[in-house]
């Protein structure tokens, strides 16, 4: 996968507990980028979670770089404790989806149960996603 560092939404952030993404993307002028050409998302665990039930990803946009009013335009499945070790990818979304119509964009990590201790995400735009390992 090609990753563009300004496009990168968290590099290797650890979530000890429910927190947005370390960047947010600025898409300048408001405007619909989920319709079209779809604009690929890569999430990968580099660090095994522990602790957690269950994590959460959301896509929020808002017209402003403070997100005092965010917008949730798509909230992944609940992924399991075991889903979140160390190598898993092509977590959810895995595109920019429909209704991202606001200036500022970013994913929130959502923990539920007991806050990890450990456990990172690296999330963002990408030129494509492979679709098998070889």
């Amino acid at each position: 996968m090609i990753m563009d560092r300004t496009n990168l939404f968290s590099d290797g952030q650890a979530i000890t507990a429910t927190a947005a993404s370390t960047n947010v993307i600025d898409l300048g002028v408001a405007r619909d980028i989920g319709f079209g050409t779809t604009i690929p998302l890569a999430v990968a665990v580099p660090q095994s979670f522990n602790n957690l039930t269950s994590l959460t990803i959301s896509v929020q946009t808002d017209d402003n770089a403070a997100f005092s009013s965010p917008n949730t335009v798509f909230t992944s499945p609940a992924y399991t404790l075991t889903q979140m070790a160390s190598g898993a990818e092509y977590l959810l979304p895995e595109a920019i989806p429909g209704g991202t119509n606001e200036r500022f964009v970013r994913l929130q990590y959502t923990v539920a149960g007991t806050a990890p201790t450990a456990g990172k995400i690296t999330a963002g735009v990408a030129a494509a996603r492979q679709t098998a390992r070889r």
